[in-house]
């Protein structure tokens, strides 16, 4: 009884471990950190790089000697014969000629000596591996930029959450109030109505608000890699984070558009584009090659190839191939014009991406800065809302306002708390909107 009972303790706790494993704690840098390694495109973006690296590899090896073996065995199930007049008198005479087995066995070298095509493709390859880490560091900026949006959008949904049972509470004491003051006769059945709307309202809303919390969370999950069922506890509160993302020296940040990422990979494509052409012209140079080979041969009438007694005949070659291009209908110079004519369109698509990039630094800066006017006007209103809510409170229960103006104050308060609570978010998103509108590296 007791072995199972250990049994039964040691797989209770073994789940307890488990659950406590799927926990995690983070606060705002911590989870930006995780993410970028541990993303679903971050890992994505990782292979790529690797793939990069193999595929440098294997287009070097093409100008690298190559080594090739090949065996091959032959079994006349029924040999050919040939016919010849030997003797002269017009009779042709039947002959078999060589053995029914035989076995050819050769190793060639070879070796590229000069081909065009081969040093243009491993340009492009280097240029491949460059655009992968430079994809890497994209997805880095974009990953920053979600996990960013998806913890504030936990912390709001909190928030807002938050507010609406406080408002809720409110709204009880204000009905209970109201209720009261019907069964005296003090106020009508349509003031308690009324507020009983409110709260009916108020309790949707909080519903709403719980679905969107879950999945904000799991969406938080899909950002940083994780399971979406992983219980996350996020240790940043919204208001530390609306103070920390609050920085005017963004505003002034100079915008050096050639390291900017973006530019970059604009600049790769045009490189890509260059390699292109160089290939179609390097096509219309000739390439050549040498090679090196060795071989032997059996031949036998029964398999007799493994015995001592078999007679291997050895040969050797070395040749050297040159391929010169020498005609083509045009159809080479109809590709260079095509490859001319890309880089062309390359070229335009870099001053544009050059033009729009300057324009949304120029956005996000004047789009953060008023975001933080809304916020600090969002908060003076939020004050006063709350004033008049609370005055229209007070002149309520005293008899002196009617339950109409006590709404609108409310109404008014809900607003402006929807408000305060949507300013807080965007002072976040904003600045991670110009973050990467400015390249800022991930510190």
């Amino acid at each position: 009884m007791k072995k199972y009972i250990y049994i039964i303790s040691f797989l209770a706790l073994s789940i307890s471990l488990n659950a406590q494993d799927k926990t995690m704690e983070l606060s705002l840098d911590e989870a930006i950190k995780f993410a970028i390694t541990n993303s679903y495109n971050a890992k994505a973006a990782q292979n790529d790089i690797k793939v990069a690296k193999e595929t440098v590899w294997e287009t070097t090896t093409i100008g690298l000697p190559q080594i090739n073996g090949s065996v091959d065995y032959q079994n006349f199930i029924k040999q050919p014969i040939s016919v010849a007049d030997i003797n002269g008198d017009g009779v042709n005479e039947e002959f078999i000629f060589g053995t029914k087995q035989n076995v050819n066995a050769s190793v060639t070298l070879t070796q590229l000596l000069f081909d065009g095509s081969y040093l243009v493709g491993l340009q492009a390859s280097k240029t491949f591996l460059k655009i992968s880490e430079q994809a890497k560091e994209k997805t880095e900026l974009l990953t920053r930029e979600a996990v960013i949006n998806a913890y504030g959008t936990i912390l709001v949904t909190e928030k807002s959450i938050e507010i609406l049972k406080r408002n809720n509470l409110v709204n009880d004491e204000i009905l209970k109030g109201a209720k009261i003051g019907y069964k005296n006769g003090l106020t009508e059945q349509e003031d308690v109505e009324q507020f009983e709307i409110i709260k009916g309202n108020i309790e949707n809303n909080i519903k709403a608000s719980l679905r969107i919390k879950g999945i904000a969370y799991k969406m938080l999950n899909i950002a940083l890699g994780n399971p979406i069922e992983t219980n996350l506890v996020l240790t940043d509160s919204l208001e530390s984070l609306v103070l920390a993302n609050t920085d005017l020296n963004l505003l002034v940040e100079d915008f050096n558009i050639n390291n900017h990422i973006d530019f970059k990979i604009a600049e790769n494509d045009r490189e890509t584009k260059r390699l292109m052409m160089q290939l179609e012209k390097s096509k219309n140079l000739p390439s050549l090659s040498a090679f090196v080979n060795y071989g032997t041969q059996a031949f036998a009438n029964n398999f007799t190839f493994f015995k001592g007694e078999q007679r291997w005949f050895q040969s050797s070659l070395l040749g050297v191939s040159l391929n010169v291009p020498i005609f083509s209908s045009f159809g080479r110079k109809a590709r260079t014009a095509q490859a001319k004519i890309n880089l062309e369109t390359a070229d335009i698509r870099l001053e544009e991406t050059r033009q729009k990039l300057s324009l949304a630094a120029q956005s996000a800066k004047s789009d953060y800065e008023l975001s933080i006017d809304n916020y600090q006007t969002a908060q003076k209103n939020l004050n006063l809302a709350e004033r008049i809510e609370k005055k229209q409170q007070i002149k309520f229960n005293e008899g002196i306002t009617t339950s109409f103006d006590l709404l609108q104050a409310q109404n008014q308060l809900y607003t402006q708390q929807n408000a305060y609570v949507q300013a807080m978010l965007n002072i976040i998103a904003k600045k991670a909107t110009l973050e990467n509108a400015l390249n800022i590296p991930i510190k």
